[in-house]
């Protein structure tokens, strides 16, 4: 099953579906999306999260292009929380299905990297994980795998990803939901141009805030 499984996530890379999630594609498809959420406000939220939920389960290329989506479609107050609430969903199932599809001897095959990651959150779970999740050191689908076989509880699990994913997601929701106006006004919104230069340090200074609580932890663990 495993291998099955691994096999059409190979298959998904190249069917192409990651191309179809672009600025492009939504720029030519804003008048039936935006229709279609003006009169399907719940059904078309709903519709979101599955996506992006399994999109993230899938790991399909295109995340920031759906959170860009779902600033501009839904505005930047429910953007962002539809998009941590999909993101955080699918993180979970692949923490949940982790084990049985990769199997228990999954750190020896996912080589030295996600070795040195689980010997990080053997020692703080928490605020290593919440670190990670602020600033994306590693890849989003391995930090999913990695907590299933490091003995992260679920719990903590859950609550540092909706945490630790939420300043990113209100960034690009934020410039989502503008993308309206540059569009009409002729003009193209680069990924690149999101993350500013502040943007980048506000993110890596709540990095360290995490990263602080870790001697901490310790010290109080002493006394």
């Amino acid at each position: 099953m495993g291998v099955a499984v691994v096999a059409a996530l190979v298959a998904l890379r190249f069917t192409g579906l990651g191309e179809l999630l672009s600025l492009d594609t939504l720029a030519r498809h804003r008048a039936a999306l935006t229709g279609f959420v003006a009169a399907n406000w719940l059904l078309a939220a709903g519709g979101f999260v599955l996506a992006y939920a399994a999109a993230v389960a899938l790991s399909v290329p295109g995340a920031v292009i759906l959170t860009l989506s779902g600033g501009f479609l839904f505005g930047a107050l429910a953007g962002t929380a539809l998009t941590v609430v999909a993101a955080t969903i699918g993180a979970a199932l692949v923490f949940l299905l982790a084990r049985r599809i990769v199997g228990a001897d999954a750190l020896d095959r996912l080589g030295p990297v996600a070795q040195k990651l689980a010997a990080g959150l053997r020692r703080d779970a928490g605020p290593y994980l919440l670190v990670l999740r602020l600033v994306p050191l590693f890849p989003f689908f391995l930090v999913n795998l990695v907590p299933a076989f490091a003995g992260v509880r679920m719990p903590v699990f859950v609550v540092t990803t909706l945490v630790g994913i939420l300043p990113a997601t209100a960034v690009f929701s934020l410039a989502g939901a503008g993308l309206g106006s540059v569009l009409d006004a002729g003009g193209t919104l680069e990924i690149r141009g999101i993350l500013t230069p502040q943007i980048i340090g506000a993110l890596c200074g709540l990095a360290a805030l995490s990263l602080a609580a870790i001697p901490l932890k310790r010290r109080f663990a002493k006394d």
